[in-house]
C-alpha cells in the first residue's frame, strides 16, 4: 500500500483503489469516544470492497447460531444504521459510482489535528459531464451526538438539473469479519421512520436482544454563495430505511455546498427524554456545517496539547505516532467519561473480537494515565460495575472473590467463543482461551498503576481496593498446595501465549503453573496487603467485613505470595509452564521456507492435522511479559520474595531463549520484544519497534486491520516512546525521567500529568529540559537518571545527559 503524508498530522491516499478501501476505512475511522464511523465512501453501500460501519461503545447484542450441531450464543458489536449515504446524479443519469465513472483525480486525506476526513475527486460520467467534489466529514468531538458531511460541489463543464440522495439506512447487518459469516448477523429491528419539518428525516431501530434503541436524524440542505437553494424533495420510506432526494438546477463553474447534519442518540444516553425526540430536536436546532466544524475543532484543541508526543529526527515515526494517538482518541475521549463502557481491543473501527474488552487495557491505560487519567478512572469503573458478575463466575467454579472474564462485553459474563473458526482449514474448533485467568492480575495491575500516576486515594479506597482485594481472594482460593514441593500451584490456566491451551494428547483443559500467571498472582497477593495499609482505617474495616476477609485470610495471602511455585528449565531460564521443556522443538526454518507467513502458526498446523500444543513455539511474549511489566529490580525482588535466585543475567538468558521460539502472531508481541530488548540489543529492539509502528498502517498481518485497528498495539507504541525511549517512570516518591533514546530518533518532547501536576519535558541525546508548568501544589519531585530534584511552580531546568558530566 502506498500513501503519502503531507505533514505529520495528515495521512494522504492518492488514487481510488477499491481493493484497499476496507483498510482505508479502518484507518480513516472518525469517532469521539461515544460513536465511531468507518471512513467509507459516503456514496457507497456495503459491498465487496466497501463497509460503512457505525458503532457505539457498549453497543452489544446477543444472538444464537447452530454450529457443528451445537446452539452457540455470541455477543456481537452491533453495526448500527449507516448515516453516511450521500450521492448525486445528473437528472436521468447514473448515480455517482467511482467504479464506473472516469476518475480524473482522487485524493483522500485524514486531517488528524482537527479530526476531519476529506475526499477530493473529479469525475466524468458517460455523457462526458465532469464534476468536482470536495467532501469533508466530522464526528463532533465537542457535541458528541452530532456528525456531518459537507460537499463542495462544482459542475465543471455542464449546467442542468441534479439530484442529491441523502439516506439513513438501518437495513444493515454485521458482515465485517469473514470468519463470523456463519454466525447470526441480523441484530437490528426497525422501529420506524419519519419526516421532520420538511427538510429532515428520522430513523429509529432497536437491537433484537439487548433492546438498545438508536435514533438517527438527518437534515440535508444546499447552499450557493451563502444562500439556501430552493429544492424539490421526494421522500422514500421503507422498513428500516428513509431518504430524501433533493432536485435543483446548477450552473457550470458555480460551487454549491451540500450539507448533511446528523444527530445520533441511544436509550443508554444520559440527560435525555427519548432518543428520537432528542435527535429530532438537535437537527432542528443545528446551525450550518461551518458551525459544527468550528465547535468540533475546539474539541480537538482541548486534546492535542496534552495528547501529543513530539518526535524530531524521524518523520515516519512522528506521523504514525500521531495516527496512533488519533485512534486512541477516536475510541475513548473526554466524552467517554461517565459512560458505562470498557475499551474495545479493536477500537470502534470494526467488528473483530466483537468489540469485547480483553487485557489490552494493560497497554492502553499508561498513555491515558499521563494525559487523561479521568478517562482511565471511568474505564476502570467498567470493571467495578461488573464485580458481582465476576464474583458469581468465581463462585460457580468453586472459588472465592472475583474472577473476571477473558472477554467481557455488556454485563461482564465470559464472552469468549465456545467454538472458533480456523479460516485456513474451515474447521470449527473448541476454544479454551477463556482460561486466561491472568486477566485478573492485569486488572489489579492497572488499578495500582493508575493510583501511582494520580495518587487518587478516593478511587483506590472506594472502588479500586474492593476490586483488588476481590481478585486477591480469588487467587488465594485457586491456589493448590503441593506438599512435595511445599509450594502453591495454579492449574487449569492458559498463559498470554495462547498457542498452548492443553498438554499434548490430553483431554484436560488448561496447563499447570504458567509462570507468568503464577508470578502475577504472587504480585497481586503481595500488593493487596500493601493496599490495606494505604486506605483509611474506617474503609479498611468496611471492606474486610464486606468481603469476609479476616486476619487469618491476610496471613494466608502473605504465606501463599512467598511460596508460589515457578517452574524453571535450567539455571535461571523460566519454564513457560510446567513440563514445557518436554515439548518438541519446532522446525522454524522449514516452515518459514514452506509458508510465506507463519505468524498464525496455530492455524497452519491445525490445517496440517498437527497442533502448537506439541511444540516449544509461542504466539507472543509469555514469560517475557514479566520483564515488560516490571523493572529489573522489581522482578528480582519479586523472585527473592518467592525464594528464588534471579539476576539480570537471567533476564538476558530468558530473552534469548524465547526470542528463538516466538512467531509474533500478535501485534502486541513486537511491543514487548522491543521494550525488553532496548537495554540489551538496541538494533533488534528498533527492528521490532518498526514492525509495531507500521503494523496497522501497512496491515502486516494480512487482512486483520480492515476488521478493526489493534488499539493495544497502537497505544502500546506510544507507551514505548514515553516510558522506554523517553524514560518516564512513576516512583513512590517522584516522577523519574531516565532517557533511553534510540539513535534513530533525535529528540522527544511531551506534556504529562503526574499527580495533578503538568510537566513539560524534551530530551535529546545530550540534554534534558524540564518545565513544571502548573499543578495543585507549588512543588513537585522529579527524578533525573538517579537523583531527585524539587521543582517549584514555573521552574525550568536543563540537565546534561553526557556520561562525563553531572552538572545542570
Amino acid at each position: 500500500m502506498k500513501s503519502q503524508s503531507g505533514g505529520t498530522f495528515r495521512i494522504t491516499y492518492n488514487n481510488w483503489k477499491p481493493e484497499e478501501q476496507k483498510l482505508r476505512e479502518a484507518l480513516c475511522t472518525l469517532g469521539n469516544g461515544f460513536v465511531g464511523t468507518r471512513g467509507a465512501a459516503e456514496e457507497k453501500n456495503q459491498d465487496e470492497f466497501n463497509y460503512p460501519g457505525t458503532y457505539i461503545l457498549g453497543g452489544f447484542n446477543r444472538a444464537k447460531t447452530e454450529i457443528s450441531g451445537r446452539n452457540i450464543e455470541n455477543e456481537d458489536f452491533v453495526n448500527f444504521p449507516n448515516w453516511l449515504f450521500l450521492s448525486f446524479r445528473v437528472e436521468d443519469g447514473e448515480w455517482l459510482d467511482l467504479d464506473k465513472f472516469k476518475i480524473h483525480y482522487y485524493q483522500q486525506r485524514l486531517e488528524m489535528k482537527n479530526g476531519v476526513l476529506e475526499r477530493e475527486f473529479r469525475v466524468e460520467d458517460a455523457q462526458g459531464r465532469q464534476t468536482r467534489i470536495l467532501s469533508r466529514r466530522v464526528v463532533s468531538m465537542l457535541d458528541k451526538h452530532l456528525a456531518g458531511i459537507q460537499w463542495s460541489f462544482t459542475p465543471e463543464n455542464w449546467s442542468g438539473k441534479v439530484e442529491i440522495k441523502s439516506a439513513l439506512n438501518g437495513r444493515v447487518i454485521n458482515d465485517n469479519v469473514d470468519r463470523y459469516s456463519a454466525l447470526e448477523s441480523n441484530h437490528l429491528e426497525p422501529l420506524g421512520t419519519e419526516e421532520i419539518n420538511d427538510d429532515g428525516i428520522l430513523l429509529k431501530v432497536q437491537t433484537r436482544q439487548s433492546q438498545i434503541t438508536m435514533a438517527q436524524a438527518a437534515r440535508t440542505k444546499i447552499y450557493c454563495e451563502g444562500k439556501s437553494e430552493k429544492v424539490s424533495k421526494v421522500l422514500t420510506e421503507k422498513r428500516g430505511y428513509i431518504d430524501h432526494t433533493l432536485s435543483f438546477s446548477v450552473e457550470e463553474k458555480k460551487e454549491y455546498q451540500i450539507e448533511k447534519i446528523v444527530a445520533i442518540y441511544t436509550g443508554r444516553d444520559r440527560a435525555i427524554s427519548e432518543p428520537a425526540l432528542e435527535a429530532s430536536k438537535d437537527i432542528i436546532r443545528a446551525k450550518r456545517f461551518k458551525n459544527l466544524l468550528s465547535r468540533h475543532e475546539h474539541g480537538y484543541q482541548r486534546l492535542w496539547p496534552n495528547a501529543d508526543i513530539g518526535i524530531i529526527g524521524n518523520k515516519e515515526v512522528q506521523n504514525l505516532a500521531r495516527l496512533h494517538i488519533f485512534h486512541v482518541l477516536q475510541t475513548v475521549s473526554l466524552n467517554t467519561i461517565g459512560m458505562d463502557v470498557g475499551v474495545p481491543a479493536r477500537g470502534i473501527h470494526g467488528e473483530a473480537y466483537r468489540g469485547h474488552i480483553f487485557w489490552d487495557e494493560l497497554y492502553i491505560f499508561p498513555f491515558l494515565n499521563f494525559r487523561f487519567p479521568e478517562i482511565t478512572r471511568s474505564l476502570l469503573m467498567y470493571r467495578y460495575d461488573r464485580l458481582d458478575e465476576a464474583r458469581y463466575a468465581a463462585q460457580k467454579e468453586g472459588y472465592k472473590g472475583a474472577m473476571f472474564p477473558w472477554q467481557s462485553g455488556s454485563n461482564g459474563r465470559e464472552e469468549s467463543q465456545v467454538l472458533h473458526l480456523n479460516p485456513e482449514s474451515g474447521n470449527w474448533l473448541p476454544d479454551n482461551t477463556h482460561l486466561q485467568r491472568h486477566v485478573n492480575s492485569t486488572i489489579a495491575y492497572n488499578i495500582w498503576n493508575y493510583y501511582l500516576a494520580t495518587e487518587d486515594r478516593q478511587f483506590l479506597s472506594f472502588f479500586g481496593a474492593e476490586i483488588f482485594l476481590s481478585i486477591a481472594l480469588f487467587w488465594a482460593s485457586k491456589a493448590i498446595y503441593n506438599k512435595k514441593l511445599k509450594r502453591y500451584e495454579f492449574h487449569g490456566v492458559v498463559g498470554p501465549d495462547e498457542y498452548h491451551t492443553s498438554y499434548p494428547d490430553s483431554e484436560e483443559q488448561g496447563l499447570k503453573n504458567n509462570a507468568y500467571t503464577n508470578v502475577m498472582a504472587a504480585w497481586v497477593l503481595q500488593k493487596a496487603v500493601d493496599i490495606l495499609e494505604l486506605i483509611e482505617k474506617s474503609r479498611r474495616r468496611e471492606l474486610l467485613r464486606e468481603l469476609g476477609i479476616n486476619t487469618k485470610e491476610c496471613e494466608k495471602w502473605e504465606k501463599i505470595s512467598r511460596n508460589i511455585y515457578v517452574p524453571f528449565i535450567k539455571d535461571e531460564i523460566i519454564s513457560q509452564f510446567e513440563d514445557y521443556e518436554n515439548l518438541k522443538e519446532f522446525p522454524w526454518a522449514e516452515y518459514r521456507k514452506k509458508y510465506n507467513n507463519i505468524q498464525r502458526l496455530d492455524r497452519v498446523l491445525e490445517k496440517e492435522g498437527d497442533s502448537t500444543n506439541n511444540y516449544k513455539a509461542s504466539k507472543q511474549a509469555d514469560v517475557l511479559m514479566l520483564f515488560y511489566l516490571f523493572s529489573k529490580q522489581e522482578i528480582i525482588t519479586i523472585f527473592e520474595k518467592l525464594g528464588y535466585k534471579f539476576s539480570e543475567e537471567g533476564i538476558k538468558d530468558n530473552i534469548q531463549y524465547y526470542r528463538e521460539r516466538t512467531s509474533h502472531g500478535s501485534t502486541l508481541s513486537r511491543l514487548v520484544f522491543s521494550w525488553i530488548l532496548s537495554k540489551y540489543d538496541k538494533e533488534e529492539s528498533w527492528d521490532n519497534f518498526q514492525q509495531l509502528i507500521i503494523s496497522d498502517f501497512k496491515d502486516i498481518q494480512g487482512g486483520t486491520t480492515p476488521e478493526g485497528i489493534h488499539l493495544g498495539a497502537m497505544a502500546g507504541s506510544l507507551d514505548l516512546i514515553q516510558r522506554n525511549f523517553a524514560g518516564l517512570e512513576v516512583g513512590d516518591d517522584a516522577l523519574w525521567i531516565k532517557p533511553n533514546l534510540p539513535k534513530n530518533i533525535s529528540k522527544i518532547s511531551m506534556r504529562v500529568k503526574y499527580r495533578n501536576h503538568w510537566i513539560f519535558f524534551s530530551v535529546d541525546h545530550t540534554r534534558l529540559k524540564i518545565s513544571f508548568e502548573e499543578g495543585w501544589s507549588n512543588k513537585v519531585n522529579i527524578g533525573v537518571v538517579d537523583e531527585i530534584h524539587e521543582f517549584k511552580h514555573g521552574e525550568v531546568r536543563e540537565f546534561s545527559l553526557l556520561a562525563d558530566t553531572n552538572s545542570e
